[in-house]
């Protein structure tokens, strides 16, 4: 009888790991894998879309941060995670580096939300204060204009002088935000996990010295995205 217990012990034991997924991925992984579907999500956008596929043939880095938490009662905070990738002179995207957006507000507001974001950095002083490694203000720092929605909206004159243009999306919808004096830090406990080496922002999107093929579908989003 004991034999045969610890034989129905062992086998269960087999069942229950072989029912384990093989590798979990990584937090880094996983928002690589997310930033992709926000690349995907934006393009095909129905109100927008058409201008981010516009505007990223011109721009020079992005930052993609696919889950940005909003939550408030009297005074609200959000933030989230998200990669940035830079344009090659030869206009091949870098590899991705990580990093954190985030911000805190105060006034009369209640309830949360989470949403979508994506910023296109139209020019070298916009790539450059992202590569600098340290905490970025955004519209102190940087200007920073809401990318065009409808027709109108494409003439605004304040995006002729943009560094950064932002869209964001909620639930699948529009959502016209305000960024000014968000902060944007770098991530290096991220970048360690993902590249399994310490390494900051500028070896990775301007020096191409690190790369993880995990990364390619992301790239290829991006790269693909003009033609859509």
């Amino acid at each position: 009888m004991m034999k045969r217990l610890t034989a129905l012990a062992i086998a269960l034991g087999w069942l229950a790991l072989a029912a384990q997924p093989a590798s979990a991925a990584t937090k880094a992984e996983e928002l690589v894998i997310k930033s992709q579907l926000t690349v995907e999500d934006m393009a095909k956008n129905e109100e927008f879309g058409q201008y981010v596929r516009k505007y990223m043939k011109n721009a020079k880095g992005v930052l993609i941060v696919p889950n940005m938490i909003k939550g408030a009662f009297i005074f609200g905070g959000e933030g989230g995670s998200g990669v940035l990738l830079v344009k090659g002179s030869n206009g091949v995207w870098s590899y991705p580096a990580f990093f954190t957006l985030g911000g805190i507000s105060w006034g009369l507001q209640i309830g949360g939300s989470s949403s979508q974001i994506m910023l296109l950095l139209m020019t070298d002083r916009g790539v450059n204060s992202f590569v600098e490694d340290k905490k970025l203000k955004l519209g102190a720092d940087l200007g920073v204009a809401l990318g065009p929605v409808g027709g109108g909206a494409e003439a605004a004159a304040t995006l002729g002088s943009a560094d950064v243009l932002a869209w964001s999306l909620s639930q699948g919808a529009y959502l016209g935000i305000s960024l000014e004096g968000s902060v944007v830090e770098p991530r290096e406990g991220l970048n360690k996990e993902y590249y399994g080496a310490e390494v900051v922002t500028r070896p990775i999107v301007f020096e191409g010295k690190y790369s993880n093929a995990h990364a390619d579908s992301l790239r290829k989003a991006l790269a693909n995205m003009p033609s859509k």
